[in-house]
């Protein structure tokens, strides 16, 4: 064999590889593939694993077979009782019929932008017709499937079943939240202002209770000592009276005695006095009682 048979040989091998190379093609368990000639499907292929194609002429166009996930963005919606709110709603949708969805649509990215209009679409009709306290009740469930078999209906025209339809978050717009947020605020502020008001009043009530009873209390407790130092002063006049009847002289000389210490405690006193003077009569003589 020489060596320009040998050179064609393998240049003859080195092509055959790349066209079978070319023309396998491998579709995984997660997508499915359909086959084009010139623009146009020719095969439909949802069988994962290895399979042909005409070299160079046909092309694989593959498809997720999974469920899909889709966030449009929030848009405002009019209720029924116009009032207006923001929902965020995301969806959830497979690809059922790729030779449709091809033929509509062909790529991921112009279903996501037409499942997007279609979903805002049929929020602002289907929540169009109720009101937010029907919206927020239970009956929001049945509103939601509402919605999803609306999304569905329209995704069915391009090869894509919708599974799921759920609203996210719905709020009220910007400028309506601020009002409502301010509306609030005055009301906290003015129930503020009433439980403030009331505990003042309370305030002075109890405060005003507290004084009266406190001037009952010490009215009753200055009455009490009044009748109790009179009882006293009764009590002591009466031994008192008793005790000189039973010695007379020992009770002046006792009463003359604390004459003399009160007439005598302050520091520096003086006292002009004569000396016979019936005031110092005890310090000349002292009654036989006594010295006794």
């Amino acid at each position: 064999m020489t060596s320009r048979l040998k050179m064609i040989l393998g240049i003859t091998a080195i092509i055959a590889f790349i066209v079978m190379l070319d023309a396998l093609f491998v579709v995984p368990q997660t997508q499915q593939a359909i086959v084009i000639q010139f623009g146009e499907p020719k095969r439909v292929i949802q069988d994962p694993g290895l399979h042909m194609k005409i070299p160079f002429i046909q092309r694989v166009v593959l498809y997720d077979n999974r469920l899909l996930g889709l966030d449009p963005p929030a848009k405002e919606v009019l209720l029924s009782d116009k009032k207006r709110i923001v929902v965020d709603a995301f969806l959830r949708f497979k690809i059922v019929n790729p030779l449709l969805f091809y033929q509509a649509l062909q790529t991921e990215e112009m279903a996501h932008s037409r499942l997007s209009d279609a979903t805002v679409s049929s929020l602002r009709d289907v929540l169009g017709k109720y009101d937010m306290k029907t919206i927020l009740s239970p009956k929001r469930t049945e509103i939601m499937a509402k919605i999803r078999d609306e999304v569905d209906s329209k995704a069915k025209a391009f090869g894509v079943e919708v599974v799921d339809v759920r609203i996210r978050r719905a709020d009220l717009p910007e400028e309506t939240s601020q009002a409502v947020y301010a509306r609030m605020r005055s009301e906290r502020e003015r129930e503020a202002k009433e439980f403030r008001a009331q505990g003042q009043q309370m305030n002075q009530k109890i405060k005003a209770e507290a004084d009266r009873d406190k001037i009952r209390i010490i009215a009753e407790a200055q009455k009490n000592a009044q009748i109790l130092r009179g009882q006293g002063d009764k009590e002591a006049a009466r031994i008192w009276a008793k005790a000189s009847k039973r010695d007379a002289d020992f009770y002046a000389f006792y009463r003359s005695l604390e004459a003399y210490k009160n007439s005598m405690k302050t520091e520096g006193t003086s006292l002009v006095v004569s000396p016979d003077s019936e005031f110092f009569k005890f310090f000349n003589t002292v009654p036989d009682n006594v010295r006794r």
